[in-house]
């Protein structure tokens, strides 16, 4: 990937223009790409236009193999991108046949038009979707659902802000009865945290040309509630989290956190994984020393070396007994 040149503004770095409505011009979207023969998009929310892409794999198993299910949520910062945009389609493609998973890709609700909460509601919305496919029968049923999926093997998978929603979902779920879903585990992939005061890796990669800290900030603006700052419980858990909060993470199953050291967010990262093992959760970590933000949509390696974990995550946790209530 060629990097882009940092700037001092943070709008001209993210191509974007707030408008005196509130809303965002984005003047530069990657393509959107219509689903193919082993994707489809399912309506979730007519009214917010939200909904899901479902990707199969192109090498079905035999009718007796189930396959686990992925709910997936892609990043951009909360303002941009898509479920149809051409990189999340396709590392959606590629990992469905990779990890040999049905992948339940959420189109949620962007930032500063829907702030948050939106984008973690329209997730609750999506797993609560796989809960009712899951309950019902006979022609209701999505049959893509009904005829390949197990539905006690549900991981939940969110890359940058996508990790974030993952975080943000997970406890707005810790206690709803979800059976006959089974949650096993969460995929935190380079989640987006953040804070008032500067980490170690923020102020070290401060003028970082992928994730500036001048557009993280910017970011924060635009997709936290009105009138709070980036120690709001949103981006910042580990200040900000009430009992309330502690007591819902205890509840969650296994859960890996992946990241790299070019990326300005990943002492962040870090910082989240210790928060979980210390309410009990069993946590999982890869932090490669080499790598930047985003850099396994553009890196076939690095891409490859992800799926590898992210298969072996899987593995285990299909193969132990739940660790959590979910």
């Amino acid at each position: 990937m060629e990097a882009t040149p940092t700037s001092s503004d943070p709008y001209k770095f993210l191509n974007i223009t707030l408008n005196s409505d509130g809303s965002l011009t984005r003047h530069r979207d990657f393509p959107k790409l219509t689903p193919t023969d082993h994707s489809k998009d399912i309506p979730l929310n007519p009214n917010n236009k939200t909904f899901i892409r479902l990707f199969k794999p192109r090498n079905i198993p035999p009718p007796e193999t189930k396959l686990p299910i992925l709910v997936y949520f892609h990043g951009g910062g909360f303002i941009l991108y898509s479920a149809a945009s051409a990189p999340f389609h396709e590392s959606c493609t590629k990992m469905a046949d990779r990890l040999q998973t049905m992948i339940l890709s959420v189109e949620y609700r962007l930032s500063p038009e829907h702030r948050l909460p939106a984008a973690y509601d329209d997730g609750v919305e999506a797993i609560s979707w796989l809960r009712d496919q899951a309950r019902c029968s006979g022609g209701d049923c999505d049959a893509w659902l009904r005829d390949t999926v197990d539905f006690s093997k549900c991981f939940v998978m969110g890359s940058s802000s996508g990790g974030n929603i993952v975080y943000g979902v997970a406890l707005r779920v810790a206690e709803a009865d979800l059976s006959p879903v089974k949650i096993r585990g969460l995929i935190m992939n380079q989640a987006f945290f953040g804070g008032v005061e500067p980490s170690g890796s923020e102020s070290r990669l401060k003028d970082d040309r992928i994730c500036p800290l001048t557009a993280t900030h910017l970011l924060w603006s635009l997709c936290l509630p009105e009138g709070v700052d980036r120690d709001h419980v949103y981006s910042n858990p580990i200040k900000s989290s009430g009992a309330e909060e502690r007591e819902k993470m205890g509840r969650f199953p296994s859960t890996l956190i992946n990241g790299y050291g070019g990326d300005p967010l990943v002492d962040r990262q870090r910082d989240v994984a210790e928060m979980l093992k210390a309410r009990g959760v069993h946590v999982e970590t890869r932090f490669d020393r080499d790598g930047f933000h985003a850099c396994e949509l553009f890196d076939e390696s690095k891409a490859r070396a992800l799926y590898d974990t992210v298969e072996a995550f899987m593995k285990s946790c299909s193969t132990t007994a739940p660790s959590s209530n979910m």
